[in-house]
């Protein structure tokens, strides 16, 4: 649903709804999460609500997922060289 809002300068809940095949209570719910983590905005005319990517706050996300991707694939390196390490060591002392 993220990828679509995306997608578009602006859209209505209910075209949301409509294109997921879902009630519009639930397409709701769903936009109230993404609402409160700030990664969309809703704009109320009269009975539509409008909602809108929030730009800025998915490169934030962006960032602090490639810093946290960095950081996991630092330790994951570290840890297969130990276990290499540890493998020729035991094969080494294997043939002794």
């Amino acid at each position: 649903m993220l990828g679509q809002l995306a997608g578009a300068n602006e859209t209505r809940v209910t075209d949301l709804a409509r294109r997921h095949r879902l009630s519009l209570n639930t397409v709701s719910k769903h936009v109230r999460v993404l609402e409160h983590a700030r990664l969309v905005k809703r704009r109320v005319v009269g009975r539509e609500h409008f909602i809108r990517v929030e730009a800025t706050r998915l490169i934030e996300v962006e960032q602090w997922i490639a810093d946290h991707r960095r950081f996991w694939v630092a330790q994951l390196d570290s840890l297969a060289a130990f276990f290499q390490a540890k493998s020729s060591y035991e094969r080494g002392k294997d043939d002794e």
